[in-house]
């Protein structure tokens, strides 16, 4: 009997890496994960993971036969196949980790950004299916975007396009991460949902639930249980947060006119608390001849291992470039 052709598809967190054996209808038949211990080397994590995958791929090597291995990493160039100056990963400037993992297994490797095997992942197994044109964005601690022209993700001159959550949206607005100040997400993220709660209680008396919550344990997901009971704080919150969001979704429109944006990622998961506000200031500030033509959906791989099922299908949209499927 033929053997299941399969690939193995592996994020790379800054708490734990998650592998995943998947088949070519994104069916994930075998996983597991192992802590990555970002403060460590590099050196001491690779022979981890190699062990992982050599373990996980034995469960199912009697019946599957791996095509290749797919990477999803903070700061992972495609072009390369490196991972560069990952800042939660205490790996040094640059880590050659689609080479590592080619010679030590011998098939085929590829690797990217978390959120372009985002938008891989909804292209092959969720929302984006038969697009060709949409964009997806991530709204997690950060706010990643991974952008899909004629389908094929765009990597731009260096590998490291589609970073939409560091476009300034307010001059001299809050600080980012990356050092400067006004970047998108620290307005439309989970964290940035956080900070406008937090503006929100020094501009305004009206009660809260929340008020009384630790600035750590106000999470996304606290803020929208509180919007959802009634909180007029929360709730504005989500307008806030959806207003800015959908202002920036209208310049990207401008420059890419996609078919569709789709949102993935713990704010997500609030529905249409952050869908309708962002709509709303999207449709009203984009240009007249894209009106009406983007639509914006939720993710349908947020109840899976969208990351694992993301990082498969660059490997499987890497195999039918090679023609070897």
């Amino acid at each position: 009997m033929a053997l299941q052709a399969v690939t193995l598809g592996i994020d790379i967190g800054g708490t734990n890496t998650v592998l995943g054996v998947v088949d070519a209808q994104g069916v994930c038949l075998a996983e597991t994960f192992l802590q990555t211990r970002a403060s460590e080397p590099v050196e001491y994590y690779l022979p981890r993971l190699y062990d992982s995958i050599e373990s996980l791929y034995s469960t199912v090597s009697a019946t599957c036969e791996m095509k290749g291995i797919g990477i999803g990493a903070p700061n992972g160039n495609y072009y390369s196949g490196t991972i560069e100056q990952a800042a939660n990963l205490n790996w040094g400037d640059i880590v050659y980790m689609r080479q590592l993992v080619h010679e030590r297994f011998g098939v085929p490797v590829a690797l990217t950004n978390d959120a372009n095997a985002a938008a891989l992942g909804e292209m092959l197994f969720g929302a984006a299916r038969g697009m060709k044109h949409f964009l997806v964005v991530t709204l997690g601690t950060g706010l990643g975007s991974g952008i899909v022209v004629n389908g094929d993700v765009l990597y731009g001159s260096d590998g490291f396009a589609g970073e939409l959550g560091h476009t300034i949206v307010k001059e001299n607005g809050r600080m980012c991460g990356c050092g400067r100040r006004g970047c998108l997400e620290t307005y439309s993220s989970a964290s940035g949902i956080r900070r406008t709660m937090v503006e929100l209680f020094a501009e305004r008396t009206e009660s809260s639930g929340l008020r009384d919550v630790s600035f750590n344990a106000m999470t996304a997901a606290a803020i929208s249980s509180a919007a959802q009971a009634g909180d007029s704080l929360a709730q504005t919150a989500f307008e806030l947060t959806g207003a800015t969001l959908g202002k920036a979704l209208a310049n990207v429109i401008a420059c890419f006119s996609p078919e569709a944006v789709i949102l993935f990622g713990g704010l997500a998961n609030a529905g249409d608390l952050i869908l309708n506000p962002t709509r709303r200031a999207m449709e009203e500030t984009t240009l007249n001849i894209f009106q009406g033509k983007t639509r914006l959906l939720l993710s349908e791989l947020m109840d899976k291992n969208a990351a694992v099922l993301g990082a498969s299908a660059l490997m499987w949209k890497e195999l039918e470039k090679l023609g070897t499927l």
